[in-house]
């Protein structure tokens, strides 16, 4: 049994991703990022950065004790090594893979998440800040575009370099992208759109998910937290 603890974020949806593709048995722990379940203290155990995603493996391949997981990067590789899926054994596509993953963990994500903060929920709308991260979306979205000519997937074979990245395109519009604009892309986002599992997991997000609405209060707990703050729920 894996225990997921979760909220229908584009991290948290890489994970159930991974999860209804494999059919490993799991079980969802909801944490509400907009109420604060991410500062509670037995949370803060497993996920030492207060995010989601995070996993506690109760049956690991050693046969040890549960084995608990942070960062959904290292979540996607630990299960796919777990799984023996979705990463290629092959050194070179095992190699392509990781490249992916960790262009999407240190770029795509990131930056596409600047991006959703400063053109959709920053009080006060800043152009420059806007600019700066729609324009390095887009070009994040032109290497991936390039990339993607000629192959199905990120890595020829679906991996879990494409379950990083799709759930990061999945708001395109937010991000002042368009997809016709990389054909590439565009052909890629709609085979993982259609996959069984992906429509499984978007679909257990939406029954988790609340109010889209930002009220004051979420906002001050999702983006007014420091280091004085995190330490205080300890």
């Amino acid at each position: 049994m894996i225990e997921l603890y979760y909220w229908p974020t584009p991290n948290g949806h890489k994970i159930t991703l991974f999860l209804e593709e494999t059919g490993l048995e799991y079980e969802i722990k909801p944490i509400n990022i907009g109420t604060g379940d991410q500062f509670q203290p037995e949370f803060l155990k497993i996920s030492p950065n207060n995010r989601i995603p995070a996993i506690i493996d109760h049956a690991p391949a050693d046969g040890g004790e549960p084995v608990s997981v942070f960062e959904s990067g290292a979540i996607l590789l630990y299960l796919a090594e777990k799984a023996k899926k979705f990463l290629p054994n092959d050194i070179r596509q095992r190699n392509i893979v990781q490249e992916w993953l960790f262009w999407q963990v240190g770029g795509l994500g990131p930056m596409a998440g600047q991006n959703h903060h400063f053109s959709q929920y920053a009080p006060e709308k800043l152009p420059y800040a806007i600019t700066r991260y729609v324009n390095e979306t887009n070009r994040l979205y032109g290497v991936l575009n390039l990339h993607l000519q000629g192959k199905d997937f990120i890595a020829g074979d679906y991996s879990i370099a494409d379950m990083a990245c799709y759930p990061w395109v999945v708001p395109y519009k937010w991000q002042g992208q368009q997809l016709e604009d990389f054909p590439e892309i565009d052909r890629w986002f709609q085979q993982i759109e259609q996959r069984p599992a992906t429509v499984t997991a978007y679909e257990k997000g939406k029954q988790i998910s609340q109010s889209a609405q930002l009220t004051a209060e979420k906002r001050k707990v999702l983006f007014g937290q420091t280091a004085k703050t995190q330490s205080s729920q300890v």
